[in-house]
C-alpha cells in the first residue's frame, strides 16, 4: 500500500506541555495524546505552530517527536513539523523523525522575506533527507512567501512531497490543488465541514486539542455525506472558536486543557500566560459550551 493513502482523518495539531523552565513534559503529554486517542482521532500533528516547535531547540523536539511515537497506538498517524529557520535544522530534523518510522513529516516554509527559489530548495532538502512523505504547509497569513496556486503546485510536484496543509479560507484554491492529486489537510478550524466537502482528506487544527470528539463526529458526517449535520457540528466548534479568540490563542488553549484536567504548563516565552481576569472571564463565557471541564 502507498503510504499516503494512509495520510487522512482527524489529527489534533497537538500543544507541547512545559514546565516553569520551559523544559518538555513527558507525562502531561502521555495524557494529552490519551485523552484525544480515546476520542477517536486518526492521528497527531506534532512541533507545529500550535506545539511551538519553532520556540524549541532541536533536541527538544526530538525527545517530543519520540514520545509521539511512544504514547500513539499502532495504526495511528504521527506527522511531525520539521520546519525550522535554518535549512540545516529542518534536514537534521527530517532525518531524525523519518527514522522513528512516522507516517510523514511536514514543515513550514522558512519565516522571512525569502524568494520562491529559496523556499523551493529548502523543501527540496528536507524532501531528499526524507524516507517518509512530506507535506508542505500552506499558510500565506505568516508565511507570505508563497502566493500563488501554481507556486504550491510546483511544490507539490518535488519528489516525495505527498501534498500540503492548507490554512486558508480560499476554498476555490483548495478544491484546484485537490483536483491534482495533491493529499490535503484542511487547516482552519472554523471551515472543516467545508474542506471536507471540497475534498480534504482530513483536518489538522489547534482546537482538535481541546473538543477532539467534535471534530470526530464532523468527519464521521462527512464520510456519510451527512452535510447539514456537519454543518451543525461545526456551529457548534465555531462558537467555542469565537469565544476563545478574544483571547491570546495559544495560552488559552492551555488554560482550557489544565480545566480539562491535563496540566500542559505555559507556553514557550516570549508567550505569555493569560492574565486572572482573561482567564475568569474565558471559563465563563465557555461554559455549557460542551468542553469537558473537571476543575
Amino acid at each position: 500500500m502507498n503510504k499516503t493513502t494512509l495520510l487522512q482523518g482527524i489529527l489534533p495539531a497537538v500543544v507541547t506541555p512545559m514546565d516553569q523552565d520551559q523544559r518538555f513534559v513527558r507525562d502531561s503529554y502521555k495524557a494529552l495524546l490519551a485523552n484525544v486517542y480515546a476520542k477517536g482521532v486518526h492521528g497527531i500533528y506534532v512541533c507545529g505552530q500550535t506545539g511551538e516547535g519553532l520556540l524549541q531547540t532541536v533536541d527538544q523536539r526530538k525527545s517530543v517527536a519520540e514520545a509521539s511515537m511512544e504514547f500513539s497506538p499502532a495504526g495511528k498517524q504521527v506527522i511531525v513539523h520539521v520546519g525550522a529557520y535554518r535549512t540545516a535544522d529542518a534536514v537534521e530534523l527530517t532525518k531524525h523523525s523519518s527514522g522513528l518510522g512516522v507516517a510523514a513529516v511536514s514543515a513550514l516554509p522558512p519565516l522571512g522575506p525569502y524568494t520562491f527559489a529559496e523556499i523551493h530548495a529548502y523543501y527540496q532538502a528536507i524532501a531528499e533527507a526524507s524516507n517518509v512523505p512530506l507535506l508542505v504547509y500552506f499558510f500565506p497569513e505568516i508565511c507570505p512567501g508563497i502566493k500563488t496556486t501554481e507556486q504550491i503546485l510546483e511544490l507539490c510536484a518535488i519528489p516525495n512531497v505527498a501534498g500540503l496543509k492548507f490554512t486558508e479560507f480560499d476554498l476555490f484554491r483548495m478544491r484546484r490543488l485537490k483536483q491534482s492529486g495533491a493529499v490535503l489537510f484542511n487547516g482552519r478550524d472554523e471551515i472543516l465541514a467545508a474542506g471536507l466537502m471540497m475534498g480534504a482528506d482530513g483536518g489538522i487544527g489547534s482546537f482538535y486539542n481541546i473538543v477532539p470528539e467534535m471534530f470526530v463526529e464532523l468527519y464521521g458526517c462527512s464520510l456519510r455525506n451527512e452535510w447539514i449535520a456537519a454543518r451543525d457540528v461545526q456551529d457548534r466548534i465555531n462558537n467555542i472558536i469565537q469565544i476563545t479568540l478574544k483571547y491570546p490563542l495559544f495560552p488559552a488553549l492551555k488554560q482550557i486543557l489544565k480545566w480539562m484536567g491535563i496540566d500542559c504548563g505555559p507556553c514557550v516565552q516570549p508567550r505569555q500566560g493569560l492574565t486572572a481576569d482573561q482567564s475568569r472571564k474565558l471559563r465563563q463565557q465557555l461554559e455549557g459550551s460542551g468542553i469537558a471541564f473537571r476543575e
